[in-house]
């Protein structure tokens, strides 16, 4: 399988703004660090100050499955959890 995109829209609450993206750019180190990984970028949207856009690309579904396995994923996650005002939504794109 060819490698993969993942565009994951993280919706905040009003006010945690900071304490999203800090949490956000602790696990980017980390998540490039993994092999499979060859980009991994947390990104604020201009527009909405409460809506953070990360855009990666993974070797395989199966490589973004066990960095959501990861101690330093699912920190992130524990952290993200009570902050935010929406589902996150999470799109796996391919290119055409």
């Amino acid at each position: 399988m060819s490698q993969i995109e993942v565009v994951a829209i993280v919706k905040v609450k009003a006010g945690k703004e900071a304490e999203a993206a800090e949490a956000m750019k602790a696990c980017v180190a980390p998540s490039r660090a993994e092999s499979t990984n060859h980009a991994y970028t947390p990104h604020r949207d201009l527009d909405a100050p409460d809506t953070m856009i990360f855009i990666e690309r993974w070797d395989s579904r199966e490589a973004l499955q066990a960095h959501m396995e990861t101690p330093h994923f699912k920190k992130m996650a524990a952290i993200l959890e009570p902050l935010l005002a929406a589902p996150l939504a999470v799109h796996i794109l391919q290119p055409l």
